[in-house]
Parts: C-alpha cells; sequence; structure tokens
C-alpha cells in the first residue's frame, strides 16, 4: 500500500510496539503529528514542555517499562534541545530512539530557517544515527535504530528524516522479513549462532570459574549491566554461593537487596568503607557490567590493587579502558551468571566475611550523626509496602539516596549516573510513572537540580500524575558548594541560591504540597502525600552546610577514606 513517509514512521513505531511518545511539536514534524492524530488509539502522544523534559522522560520510561523509550523534537534548536538528554541516555546505556525532523532536503545545508546538523552534533553521543531524505527509506531506518537501539549494550539512535521525505508517498511493506531481522542482529550484537563464538565464551567462562575457585577473598562489584541485563536473581545466587560481599555502581545501585547480610553497599567516592576497603583488600574482584567509572577508582593505579580482576561484560570496548583485567568474558552478565551457578558449588570465606563484618560496624557508627536529609531517606522505605521507582536528579540528594534508601528486590533505582545530568529528574520521573506497573514513583532532587527542568510540573500537572517529589532545599549548589568548603578554603563563590517558594509555585500549578523544616514532620507529610491521587511536592528545608559523607578525596586511592569533616 501506498503511504506518506510520516505516516510510515507511525506505523513503524507501532510495529515495533511502541504505545507512548514524549515530545513536542514544531515546523519540521508536523507531517508526523498530523499522522498521529489518526493513531490516536494506538500510540499516546505525552507533551512535555520542553524537548530535554521528553528525552527525559523517553529515557525514565525505557528504564523502568524495559522496552525502547521514543521521542520526536522538531529540527533546529527542537533537535539541539534534545541532546543533553541523548548524551545521558548514552552515558547510561538506555535504549532510546530519538527523531528529529529536518528542512527538506534541498535546503539542507544552506543554513536555512531553523536547520542544523543534528548528525554531526549527535555522532559522539549515539549508537548509531541516521539521515533520511527519502520516504523509501524511511522503513528500513525505523526498523533497523529500534535493533541498533536494544541488542547488545543498548543505548541511543536518532533518526533526523527531512520535511519532503515525511511528506512524499511510497509502498510500504507492512513487515520486516525474519531473514532481514537476523541479519541485522548479527550485524550489531553478538552472533551466539557462530560455532567460534559459542567456544570463546565456554572457554572463557569455565577459566573464571577456576579464579573463582580458587579465591579466598572475592568481592563483587555490580555495575548496571546487572540492572540492564535483568541479572538480580542470578546475582543473588551468585554471591551466595561465593560467599562474598557485594558492592555496587551509582548506576548498580538496587541490583542486589540493601537488607542482605552480604550487602556492602555503594563503591568509590561517596561510597561505603565497607565497600572500598573490600575492594582494595580481596584478592579477585568480579566486575558484573561496569565500566570502572574515575568516581569509582580514584586513583586509577591503586584501585583493587592485591587483587585479580576479572571482568564481566557484554561491551569488549569496555575491558582494559579504564582498568586492566586480569581475564574476561564478552557476554550478557545473565547469561554468564547462569553459567557459573550452574558449575559452582558453595563457597565458604568465613574469615573474610567477619573482615567484611568489621568495616559494617565502621560505616554504621557513621549514620548515629543525625541530620535530616538522612532521617529522611533512610526512614522513607519503611512507610510504604509497595514497591517503588525512586528517581534522584543530580548532586547531594543523589549520594544521600544511594547512601540510605533500603532498595528491596523490586525497587526501582533511576539516576543520570555516567553524565551526571542536573534537571533530568522531573523529566525521567514523569516516563517513568508512564512506564511504572502500578509503583509508586517518587523524586528526590535538590534546589539546584529543581529549578533547571521545574518547568515540566506543568507537564506532570497536566496529566495528573500521582507521582511525590521530596526536594531537598538547601539554598545551595549542595555538591559544588561541600567542594568548595573542603578543598577550596570556604571561597563559596556562585553556589548561593536565591529562597524560592517552590511550594507555592507547585500549588498554583496543580500540586498538593508541603513544606517541612524538621524531620520528624516527615512521616505524617508523607502518609498524606500517599494518599493524594495527585503530584505532590514536599519541600524540605535542610541546612546547607550539611555533607554527604563518606569522602574520598578527588585523585586519591578509595582506602583514602573521609569519616568526618574534621578529619579533612
Amino acid at each position: 500500500m501506498r503511504l506518506k513517509g510520516a505516516e510510515i514512521v507511525v506505523e513503524c513505531l507501532i510495529e515495533n510496539g511502541t504505545d507512548i511518545i514524549f515530545g513536542y511539536p514544531g515546523g519540521a514534524v508536523i507531517p508526523i503529528y498530523d499522522a498521529l492524530y489518526d493513531r490516536k488509539d494506538r500510540i499516546k502522544h505525552i507533551l512535555t514542555s520542553h524537548e530535554q523534559g521528553a528525552a527525559h522522560a523517553a529515557d525514565g520510561y525505557a528504564r523502568v517499562k524495559k522496552k525502547t523509550g521514543v521521542c520526536i523534537a522538531t529540527s533546529g534548536p527542537g533537535a539541539t534541545n534534545l541532546v543533553t538528554g541523548i548524551a545521558t541516555a548514552y552515558m547510561d546505556s538506555t535504549p532510546m530512539v530519538a527523531i528529529t525532523g529536518n528542512v527538506s532536503t534541498d535546503l539542507i545545508g544552506k543554513d536555512s530557517f531553523q536547520e542544523v546538523d543534528i548528525l554531526g552534533i549527535t555522532m559522539p553521543i549515539t549508537k548509531h544515527n541516521y539521515q533520511v531524505t527519502k520516504a523509501e527509506d524511511i522503513a528500513r531506518t525505523i526498523r533497523e535504530a529500534f535493533i541498533i537501539a536494544e541488542t547488545g549494550r543498548p543505548g541511543p539512535v536518532l533518526v533526523d528524516i527531512t520535511k519532503d521525505a515525511l511528506m512524499n508517498e511510497c509502498e510500504f511493506e507492512e513487515s520486516l522479513p525474519e531473514e532481514r531481522i537476523k541479519e541485522l542482529r548479527a550485524v550489531v550484537g553478538i552472533d551466539k549462532c557462530n560455532p567460534k563464538i559459542v567456544k570463546e565464551i565456554t572457554e572463557s567462562v569455565e577459566y573464571a570459574v577456576k579464579l573463582i575457585e580458587e579465591s579466598k577473598k572475592p568481592a563483587i562489584y555490580a555495575g548496571g549491566g546487572v540492572i540492564t541485563s535483568g541479572a538480580k536473581e542470578e546475582l543473588l545466587e551468585f554471591a551466595e554461593k561465593i560467599q562474598a560481599p557485594v558492592s555496587c555502581s551509582l548506576m548498580g545501585i538496587s541490583g542486589f537487596p540493601c537488607d542482605h547480610e552480604l550487602y556492602a553497599g555503594m563503591v568509590g567516592m561517596h561510597g561505603s568503607k565497607t565497600s572500598n576497603m573490600a575492594f582494595t583488600e580481596c584478592d579477585l574482584l568480579v566486575v558484573l557490567g561496569a565500566r570502572f567509572s574515575d568516581r569509582v577508582t580514584g586513583k586509577a593505579n591503586l584501585f583493587a590493587r592485591g587483587a585479580k580482576v576479572l571482568h564481566i561484560d557484554i561491551d569488549s570496548a569496555e575491558v582494559n579502558k579504564n582498568i586492566s583485567a586480569y581475564h574476561h568474558v564478552i557476554d550478557d552478565v545473565k547469561c554468564v551468571l547462569k553459567e557459573f551457578n550452574k558449575r559452582l558449588t558453595k563457597q565458604d570465606h568465613k574469615e573474610w566475611l567477619d573482615k567484611i563484618s568489621n568495616w559494617k560496624k565502621e560505616d554504621k557508627a557513621l549514620l548515629e550523626g543525625r541530620h535530616m536529609p538522612r532521617e529522611i531517606i533512610s526512614g522513607l522505605r519503611d512507610l510504604f509496602d509497595e514497591d517503588a521507582v525512586i528517581v534522584t536528579d543530580v548532586g547531594q540528594h543523589q549520594m544521600w539516596t544511594a547512601q540510605y534508601y533500603k532498595f528491596r528486590k523490586r525497587d526501582i533505582f533511576v539516576t543520570s549516573g555516567g553524565l551526571g545530568t542536573m534537571g533530568f529528574g522531573l523529566g525521567a520521573t514523569i516516563g517513568s510513572q508512564f512506564g511504572s506497573k502500578g509503583q509508586r514513583v517518587i523524586l528526590i532532587t535538590g534546589d539546584g537540580s529543581f529549578r533547571m527542568n521545574m518547568n515540566e510540573m506543568l507537564t506532570a500537572a497536566k496529566y495528573n500524575l500521582p507521582i511525590i517529589v521530596i526536594l531537598m532545599d538547601n539554598n545551595a549548589l549542595g555538591m559544588v558548594r561541600q567542594w568548595q568548603d573542603l578543598f577550596y578554603d570556604r571561597r563559596f563563590s556562585e553556589t548561593t541560591l536565591p529562597e524560592v517558594k517552590f511550594d507555592e509555585i507547585a500549588k498554583a500549578i496543580g500540586f498538593d504540597t508541603y513544606r517541612i523544616d524538621k524531620s520528624e514532620e516527615f512521616e505524617g507529610v508523607f502518609k498524606q502525600a500517599l494518599k493524594s491521587q495527585k503530584p505532590v511536592l514536599i519541600q524540605c528545608k535542610i541546612d546547607h552546610d550539611t555533607m554527604v559523607l563518606p569522602m574520598v578525596p578527588p585523585g586519591k586511592a578509595i582506602d583514602n577514606i573521609l569519616m568526618k569533616k574534621a578529619q579533612i
């Protein structure tokens, strides 16, 4: 049948299971919005307040729903407004298809109105990108984009389509031939049907098992790959079999239950002493889907200096990039852990775990000092029973959440780990709410991050989303201020923020709002918020000198741990 290019875009989205799109209309994408008008029964469009909010919403949706998120923007500034969200998804391996319109083909390269080289701009921050100038190429491109976004290590793909391609007609074949799908998956992922590759992986697994069995002091480093591959159950079984402490990167938080005796906490600059010392003194570090961020490793040549590093990752580019691996297995984390669990018998490392337990006591002693964010976040999980999606922006509140929130087995943590995008939270919360299956969705944010994209409150109010926003308001760019306090002689340059009545703004938009000044007030307010059927903002006034501790000073080894400010 003959369809316009824009209609083909919509049909291919439906074909790939897309039921929701986040976007903002503009001149170059009017044809797509016109086609969406006739397919409201199949695709719901969420109108955000800004294109960046649309990209973050698609990201949050993808992480919670476990399927590719889709966002759409017009040419020029619409496309460039997606860039931060695309980069965020790229750094955190989130499957996303971003569709942008562009000027007509004959106007490309002429500095036309709202024209920009979005391919050149996004090349370093996408898994792949396309520019489509013919209607005949749209179907193939959209289909390939989804396969690339989802296969192997997930990531964002940009599809830029000229306006004439969207408006012209061509023949449309309703589904991609199975052989072509297999061909594409083989190109962009690991061809597991290849006997040579299967043999190499099997041999790598067998040697890895030998290393694990020989280890006396093993430790497990769980990264975002554990969550991406859906390997929570396999990780739990693995840790219990080899009796090793489990530490998480920021992206790995929620990959292992916080109340388990083997959980050691987050690792790195603001990680627990237990995790940082375990990595320093272990003899084998089993790394699962992690990329050794500098915030984890500290001084790289002193990281895990007594250990053999066993790196499991689906992306071969991550192996030996930041930290040299003694041995590696290139495959999906879930698949590898299943193989480990088949081959391993339960081990006993009592002496090692006793040492871990002593470090845990030192971490617990830190909790005896009281401050409002810790009391609110550490007690938050006990105030409701259902599974939760916890979203954060970036800054002190993000670290406090990673340190103190009691993530259980089915909880989900959505945060910007790799890029550290302030302003990520509210858009991602909106997307998470649309992607959730009845879970409670809570955003924990700070005033510095919240003010960047607080316009998305309009989106939450428009769709009457029952999200809860917990705003840690210290009238400061808290994390930058902390560094200025500790390392720049308290020269607080441009980190003091004005007093803003966020609660009154939110109320005017349509939120239920509360303001608290003491942690004792939080429980009653939060229980009221849980009963609300509309978005809620809880503004918590906190001291601007409250710090995130423990902390490893920048450039130091991760066993150089400051447990209190007096040690600086």
